[in-house]
């Protein structure tokens, strides 16, 4: 003990101030640091939060005027508001299930399987992510315009034009496949074949093994790429202002809106969305860690009574 303590001593001893500095740093520079970036990112959405709550003195809701509920009590309380809520809800949701069906098809050809075109497909479904927005709206401006016109008009039903829900929905369909390709094809990297071959094995069909081994792994891939599409597809307003024709989303309404005026209504619905998109990714988050414990509680089960039946044998 003697030893150690006179050990110890110089040891303390050489502990400079600059030395004291450098590990407080490490100690405390990343948390800091984390804890400022979670606030600024967090910053505007705590103003939206809290301005939905605001009384304005005037038209627009960028100066704070006394706490209020009336926002809340009548969040639909302006013109064309919740036709456009519904709309752009409408929108999102369907163009979220085409297009996470559509883009979770994809990922699996494109991850398992090698076909001719593989390369160039990959190409094609990273370009909307890779063109800017006011150019593949103006693009897709042109090719809805150019339908109507004979014989595209005729192959088409008319369905291209004049623009609309069904011009803006194909818009988002478009640009939300190659976000959900991504996701679930990153999920797919160092995906256990192993468990589709040993399903298959003890008679399962490629159907069966699908929906009991496949869909499970890729699930939370899957869902995540659904949330982001629809995330994107509900504030979308740069491609959606140039095939929306006559019709009106929540970003076009305020857009529309905030020349004359801005009610906390904006704000009010603001806050909805987000907190409902919060719940989901809790929801989705929980639900994980009850399967990766219910999967971690039944490979312990089976250890066990694999263990059990080794010691009966012997």
């Amino acid at each position: 003990m003697t030893t150690v303590a006179a050990t110890a001593k110089p040891t303390t001893a050489r502990a400079t101030p600059a030395r004291r500095v450098s590990r407080a740093a490490d100690r405390w520079l990343i948390p800091v640091y984390t804890a400022a970036a979670l606030f600024y990112l967090a910053l505007p959405i705590l103003v939206m939060i809290a301005f939905s709550f605001n009384d304005p003195p005037g038209r627009f809701n960028f100066v704070w005027g006394q706490f209020s509920l009336a926002a809340w009590q009548n969040p639909f309380g302006r013109p064309g508001l919740q036709t456009a809520i519904v709309t752009s809800l409408g929108i999102a949701f369907a163009s979220t299930i085409v297009a996470t069906a559509l883009g979770t098809l994809i990922a699996l050809a494109l991850s398992r399987y090698n076909f001719r075109g593989r390369t160039g497909t990959s190409l094609f479904i990273f370009i909307p992510m890779a063109t800017p927005e006011i150019v593949l709206g103006a693009s897709l401006l042109t090719l809805f315009v150019g339908t109507a016109h004979d014989p595209i008009k005729t192959a088409t039903g008319g369905l291209l034009f004049p623009l609309g829900i069904q011009t803006i929905l194909i818009a988002h369909i478009m640009f939300n496949i190659s976000f959900v390709v991504v996701t679930v094809r990153a999920r797919m990297q160092g995906f256990p074949r192993h468990l589709e071959e040993a399903a298959m094995d003890l008679g399962a069909t490629p159907w069966a093994t699908f929906w009991k081994v496949t869909f499970p792994l890729i699930l939370p891939g899957v869902l995540a790429g659904g949330l982001l599409a629809f995330s994107l597809s509900i504030d979308d307003f740069i491609i959606t202002n140039f095939t929306a024709g006559t019709a009106t989303t929540f970003p076009l309404w305020i857009w529309a809106s905030i020349r004359n005026n801005l009610p906390p209504q904006v704000q009010v619905i603001g806050t909805m969305v987000f907190v409902g998109a919060v719940g989901l990714v809790a929801l989705s988050t929980v639900w994980e860690r009850r399967a990766a414990r219910r999967d971690r509680r039944i490979a312990a089960e089976e250890s066990a009574r694999e263990t059990r039946l080794a010691v009966a044998t012997e």
